[in-house]
């Protein structure tokens, strides 16, 4: 075991969060260490070779990354350009009646559709901007508070006030609505509602008619701003962001466990021990792992108390989405597609989602895979050799459990049906590819070590959001073991690409 020195703050894990906290306590005059297990820095955000030539991150779009946060690393003077509008979305009908969403404009349903749409953006708007300020604060714990807690709490409740008593009323109507009854009040495309759905039941495990939080997962996908250059651009700064500011960064760095000192009645995480044997010490240790790998592996079950224990235990997070990637030897042809450089759904209705959720609730992959589509080679001609292309897919409801469990024939069945399924909208794509791969949540949990695959760590739930997140006595960032923080997508606000975790966890250390 070798000792190698002191710092302020350790960071264990470089995904976007990790690197988003590194920049911000740097910044503040701390000596910060940040350490990742892969030899690249990015986390599930990494782009990864995943044939000879063609890369891919399993984030495959950055459509509401926090616009102060941006702002505030000074990512722009590191080849960020941010605010770029909002990010097209198709609908894709297999008549090729597709229905195209950019911004405010809605196109392919008929005039009615459109006036109906433009009511419910602005309401939904106005219940999305009341609530943005909260992603990035600490919400604050349920019972006797500081004062700046109680503020936190009447500038939320004066937010929603300003609402309005009619929106107010609305907005508490709609806020656990299943999102079936919400797109069927408003709507009569069925493309449409899948298309307006969508964003508030990926990376889930909720189908629209799933009574929780589907609506308030779709509000705080409602904010932030669009990055040009995609994933790979937006790590790239925040890497830069955090290395100027004075952060360490260190790759193949795997921390085998957090360092705790002290008696059962008072310990105090200390820092951290690398698989290697090396151990640095630190003021505060700083964990962006999801919460179960933080404090089932790496603290131990031994230093925590059982009550606590127990709830991390029973903490839901199997993830539900797989990434199939493909590399293809030219640009692919989607009819009726002018620009294939945004997102593109394949779910014809809101049946066609609930149907494949109730497959994967009984471990079975759907027959019918509903999906998200994107071309990141569009945005970055990195990710492929010249004129050819990589095809992203998120495919929603692949359980983790499946019937029979995972291997390479159940892998490469659930990849001929996907790309069957693509075909019917891409027609001959099949010819085009020269290589591909499928990662399931078994294999996310294996490759980026996150337990169950899921994408937000754990489940973004009602039971398991705001001050709940991840569960109480880990709400506020700081843990039961004094010296110890979460800073990952399983804090509040939770998931995607943001930032607001690791910026809410380090202004928490800072204070």
């Amino acid at each position: 075991m070798t000792q190698l020195g002191h710092y302020d703050s350790i960071i264990i894990g470089a995904g976007h969060n990790g690197l988003v906290c590194a920049a911000y306590l740097a910044r503040a005059g701390q000596r910060v260490l940040l350490l990742e297990a892969s030899d690249s820095v990015g986390g599930l955000a990494s782009s990864r070779e995943f044939h000879p030539g063609f890369k891919a991150p399993v984030a495959h779009s950055v459509n509401h990354f926090s616009k102060s946060i941006a702002v505030e690393l000074g990512l722009k003077a590191h080849g960020l350009v941010i605010d770029v509008g909002s990010v097209p979305c198709v609908g894709l009908s297999p008549e090729g009646k597709h229905v195209f969403l950019n911004g405010a404009e809605l196109r392919g349903v008929s005039d009615d559709e459109r006036e109906a749409y433009a009511r419910y953006s602005r309401q939904l708007q106005r219940f999305a901007r009341a609530l943005e300020p909260f992603w990035l604060k600490t919400i604050p714990r349920i019972g006797p508070n500081k004062l700046g807690d109680m503020l936190t709490f009447g500038h939320m409740g004066l937010n929603l006030r300003r609402l309005g008593k009619a929106d107010l009323r609305e907005f508490l109507r709609v806020f656990s609505l299943p999102m079936r009854d919400l797109m069927d009040e408003n709507f009569d495309s069925d493309i449409l509602k899948s298309l307006l759905s969508w964003d508030g039941l990926i990376g889930s495990k909720m189908a629209p008619r799933s009574p929780n939080n589907a609506v308030l997962t779709l509000l705080y996908r409602m904010v932030g701003t669009t990055m040009s250059g995609g994933v790979g651009a937006l790590v790239s700064a925040l890497e830069a962001a955090a290395t100027a500011a004075g952060a360490e960064i260190r790759t193949d760095a795997r921390v085998q466990r957090i360092r705790v000192s002290g008696s059962a009645s008072g310990l105090r995480a200390t820092g951290v021990e690398l698989g290697n044997g090396e151990v640095f010490e630190a003021d505060w240790v700083v964990s962006s792992a999801d919460p179960q790998t933080t404090f089932l592996s790496l603290i131990g079950v031994e230093n925590l108390e059982i009550d606590f224990t127990n709830r991390i235990k029973r903490l839901r997070c199997k993830g539900y989405v797989a990434k199939l990637h493909l590399a293809l030897n030219s640009s692919p042809t989607f009819g009726g597609i002018e620009d294939s450089g945004g997102r593109m759904i394949i779910a014809p209705d809101l049946d066609s989602i609930e149907f494949a959720f109730d497959d994967a609730k009984y471990g079975r992959w759907s027959e019918h895979p509903v999906m998200e589509i994107t071309l990141p080679s569009v945005h970055d001609a990195s990710l492929a050799p010249p004129d050819q292309h990589v095809l992203s897919a998120h495919v929603m409801f692949v359980p983790y459990d499946l019937q029979g469990g995972w291997n390479e024939a159940t892998r490469d069945a659930l990849s001929e049906r996907i790309i069957d399924t693509i075909e019917r909208y891409a027609p001959g794509i099949r010819q085009t590819v020269v290589g591909r791969e499928l990662l399931t949540p078994a294999d996310l949990e294996h490759a980026f070590g996150v337990t169950g695959g899921h994408w937000h760590h754990t489940e973004m739930a009602l039971d398991q959001m705001l001050m709940m997140r991840p569960t109480y006595e880990a709400a506020q960032y700081a843990t039961p073991i004094p010296g110890l923080y979460l800073c990952g997508a399983g804090c509040h606000p939770g998931g995607d690409l943001t930032g607001a975790p690791g910026h809410n966890a380090a202004h928490e250390i800072l204070k």
